[in-house]
C-alpha cells in the first residue's frame, strides 16, 4: 500500500513540476512573443489606454486623440488636416495597425518604449508618459504642395540642400487617417482600398516610375566628371535624329526645330535634346552612367527617411540601344520623387548629398531628447566644379528654356523638365515632370523640389513637366525662400 501511494505521489510531483515548467517557459521565455501578438486583445487594449503622444509640425501637434464610447479600448487617434499630412504622419488605427512615422516611433507614441522608463519604473512595470516625434516639416511647403497638386493624381518633395531635412511631402490623392483610426471604420477602410487611385500608396516615396528627361542631369553629370566633355558650353558630338545602335529607329526630340544637332549640354537641356543624351549614355557606357546614378542614390535598397522608400532603379544588362534610351530616363530606368529631389538638391549643394530625413528628434513627455538627426557631414556626388555648371545649365532652362514657369522674382531658379512615355508603344498619357532647385542670396535659403504628376485628366497634347509639374515646384519653392 505504501510503495503505491509513493508512486502516485511521485508521478503527482512530477506532474506539479511539469507544470511549472511549462509556465515558467511561457511566463519567461514566450512571454514577450505572446505579449507582442497582434491577436493579444491585451496588447491593444494597453497600447490605447491613454491618450497617444503626437507628430509635431512647425512647433504644432498634427496628430491628437479623443475618449472613445462603448470600448474597452480607452483613446483613439486624431488628426488635425489629416489629408493634408497623411504622407508624413501615415495613420494609427485600432483595427488595421500603424504605418509611417505612427508605426515607426509606435513605442513613443505609446508609452511603451524602454527609452521612456526611468529604474525604478523598469522594475515596477509603471507605463510611462507617451513622448513626441518632432518633424523637419514646414507646414507652409505642404500647404503650398498640397494645395497645388490639387486633384492631381501626382506627389511632390521639397528638401533643405544644406541639411537633408525635408520641408515638405504631399501625395494625391490623398485620405484622412482619422476616418480609420477606429475599430468600426470597415466602410472606410474598403473604400479606401477599392479606390482604384490608391490613396494609401505614398507615391513620394514607394512607387518609383520612369523620370523622363529628368534624369538627363544624371548623365551630363557623368559626362563632365568622366571628361567627355570639358564644360556645358562645349559642342557634343550629337547627330540629329540620333539612331540607336543595332536598330533601325531613330531617337527624335519633341521640337523638331530646336537646335539640338551637335548641341552643347546647356542647349541639350535647355530643349530636352534626346539625341543628344542617348548617344551621350552610349558614349560613356551604361556602367558610367549606373555608377554616376548610385552616387546620387539609384538602386539603393535601404534608403530611410525614416520610412523606407522604394528604390529608384538603373538597370544593368542593357545593350547599346537600350543604353540611349537609359539616357533619356527611359527604358528600365524608375525615380521617385525624393530621389529627383535628391539629384537637385546635391547639384544645389556644391555637389554634396546630405542625407534626406523628415524627423528632427524624438523627444519624452518632457520634451528631453531621446533621439537626435544631426546633420551629417554629407557625401560628395560630384565636384564643385562639376556642380557649378550643371547649376548654370538649370538656371539656362528656367530663364531661357522648358522650364520657364518655375521663376521666382529675385532668386536664382534652376529646373529641369521631364516627359516620361509610358505603356506599350506610349499607348498611355505620359508622365509630366520637374526637378528643380531655388536659392535667394539675401537670406540665404535654399530648396529643392521635385515634382510627379502621373496623371492630371489633361489630354496627352496639354502634357508637360513646364505645364503641369513646374507650377506646383515654383509654389513650394517660393514658400520655403519665404
Amino acid at each position: 500500500m505504501n510503495k503505491t501511494i509513493r508512486h502516485a505521489a511521485v508521478f503527482s510531483l512530477l506532474l506539479v513540476l511539469a507544470l511549472l515548467v511549462r509556465a515558467t517557459w511561457v511566463q519567461a521565455y514566450e512571454g514577450q512573443a505572446l505579449a507582442d501578438n497582434k491577436q493579444n486583445r491585451r496588447t491593444v487594449i494597453a497600447q490605447y489606454a491613454q491618450p497617444l503622444g503626437d507628430i509635431i509640425v512647425g512647433g504644432s501637434p498634427v496628430t491628437g486623440s479623443k475618449k472613445t464610447q462603448d470600448s474597452d479600448l480607452a483613446y483613439e487617434r486624431t488628426y488635425t488636416d489629416g489629408p493634408l499630412y497623411a504622407a508624413v504622419t501615415g495613420y494609427s488605427s485600432q483595427a488595421y495597425g500603424a504605418t509611417q512615422l505612427e508605426g515607426i516611433y509606435s513605442g513613443v507614441l505609446d508609452g511603451t518604449d524602454s527609452r521612456l522608463k526611468n529604474p525604478i519604473d523598469a522594475l515596477t512595470g509603471k507605463r510611462e508618459k507617451p513622448g513626441d516625434v518632432v518633424t523637419t516639416i514646414d507646414p507652409a511647403v505642404q500647404k503650398a504642395g498640397y494645395e497645388a497638386l490639387g486633384d492631381n493624381k501626382g506627389a511632390a518633395v521639397a528638401t533643405d540642400p544644406k541639411t537633408g531635412e525635408i520641408l515638405g511631402m504631399v501625395s494625391t490623392p490623398s485620405y484622412d487617417p482619422t476616418t480609420i483610426s477606429g475599430m468600426t471604420d470597415g466602410d472606410a477602410w474598403g473604400k479606401l482600398l477599392a479606390d482604384k487611385d490608391q490613396p494609401l500608396l505614398n507615391r513620394a516615396l514607394r512607387q518609383p516610375l520612369a523620370p523622363g528627361s529628368t534624369f538627363k542631369l544624371v548623365v551630363a553629370a557623368a559626362a563632365l566628371e568622366d571628361g567627355l566633355y570639358g564644360s556645358v558650353d562645349e559642342k557634343t558630338d550629337s547627330p540629329n535624329p540620333y539612331k540607336l545602335p543595332g536598330s533601325t529607329r531613330f531617337l527624335d526630340n519633341e521640337d523638331a526645330a530646336a537646335p539640338c544637332e551637335d548641341a552643347t549640354i546647356r542647349t541639350a537641356l535647355q530643349y530636352s535634346c534626346n539625341n543628344v543624351f542617348g548617344k551621350m549614355a552610349v558614349d560613356l557606357g551604361q556602367d558610367k552612367v549606373r555608377a554616376m546614378a548610385e552616387k546620387f542614390g539609384f538602386n539603393d535598397q535601404s534608403q530611410d527617411v525614416p520610412v523606407r522608400a522604394l528604390a529608384s532603379t538603373y538597370p544593368t544588362g542593357m545593350d547599346k540601344a537600350e543604353t540611349a534610351l537609359s539616357g533619356i530616363g527611359q527604358f528600365d530606368v524608375t525615380a521617385t520623387p525624393l530621389q529627383m529631389a535628391m539629384v537637385s538638391a546635391a547639384i544645389a549643394n556644391d555637389g554634396v548629398m546630405e542625407s534626406p530625413h523628415m524627423v528632427s528628434e524624438v523627444v519624452d513627455s518632457g520634451s528631453n531628447t531621446l533621439q537626435s538627426f544631426a546633420d551629417d557631414e554629407g557625401k560628395r556626388i560630384v565636384s564643385a566644379s562639376t556642380a557649378e555648371e550643371l547649376r548654370s545649365a538649370m538656371v539656362t532652362v528656367v530663364e531661357d528654356g522648358t522650364g520657364s514657369n518655375a521663376k521666382i522674382a529675385g532668386a536664382e531658379v534652376g529646373g529641369k523638365t521631364g516627359t516620361a512615355q509610358r505603356g506599350e508603344n506610349n499607348s498611355l498619357t505620359p508622365y509630366a515632370w520637374f526637378t528643380s532647385y531655388a536659392k535667394d542670396a539675401s537670406t540665404g535659403k535654399e530648396v529643392a523640389v521635385a515634382v510627379l504628376i502621373e496623371d492630371s485628366g489633361a489630354a496627352r497634347s496639354e502634357v508637360s513637366g513646364n505645364g503641369l509639374a513646374a507650377p506646383i515646384a515654383q509654389k513650394m519653392m517660393e514658400a520655403a525662400l519665404k
